[in-house]
Order: structure tokens, then sequence, then C-alpha cells
């Protein structure tokens, strides 16, 4: 029955250190990722955090937290928009886009109607 008990502690024991080590990870990138704050006061936090850990991680969540979520959510969407504007880049234009441009070809007299018919059926296919 003892050993029971002791497999539990020890299971809740590693579940504490290991959430405790995403919140320092978090911490420390949140550090780095915030343009407003100075090197002195990351490098005066980063020192806070070796020397008394578990309170710097504590006061910090309390005194920082609102702008650590900010700053979370700016990032994910300027990775988010980054990624839309490579996405778009890479898929070319829109079937609209590929119409309008084989029109405006068509109007110029670059191609002839048969082509401009392929180019349109290619665009919607």
């Amino acid at each position: 029955m003892s050993n029971f008990w002791q497999i539990s502690l020890l299971i809740f024991e590693v579940f504490v250190f290991i959430a405790y080590l995403m919140i320092l990870f978090q911490i420390v990138a949140d550090l780095f990722r915030d343009p407003e704050l100075g090197g002195g006061s990351k490098a005066l936090w980063i020192l806070v955090l070796i020397v008394v850990p578990v309170f710097a991680a504590f006061i910090y969540v309390i005194a920082r937290g609102r702008g650590m979520a900010e700053r979370q959510r700016a990032t994910q969407e300027r990775v988010k928009a980054d990624t839309d504007a490579y996405i778009r880049q890479v898929a070319g234009k829109s079937p609209a886009e590929q119409i309008a441009a084989a029109k405006a070809l068509l109007d110029a007299g670059a191609i002839s109607q048969d082509e401009f018919a392929r180019l349109k059926a290619k665009a919607l296919a």
C-alpha cells in the first residue's frame, strides 16, 4: 500500500515540475519577445528567476501576465498573416484574376478568342 502512495506522489511531483518548467520557458520567451523591456530589466528578471525561481515566476505572471498574453496573441497573429501571405504568393492568382488577365490580353489583341476560352476553362477547372 505504501508503494502506491509513493508512486502517486512521484507522479504528482513530476507533473508539478514539468508544469513549472513550461511556465519558466514561457516567461523566458516572453522576456526576450518584449521590445519595450530594456536589457537591464531582462537581465534582472533572469537573475531573479535563477535565485528565487518559484517566487519570481509567480510574481512575473501576476505583474506581467496580461502583457504576456497580448504579446503571445500578437506573435500568433503575425505568424498567421505571414503564413497566409506566403500561401497566397505560392498559390498564384485566383480564377477571377486569371480570367481578368486573359480578358485584358484578349482586348489588347494579344490572344485570340479560342485562346481566351482555353485560359478561362483552365482557370475555372
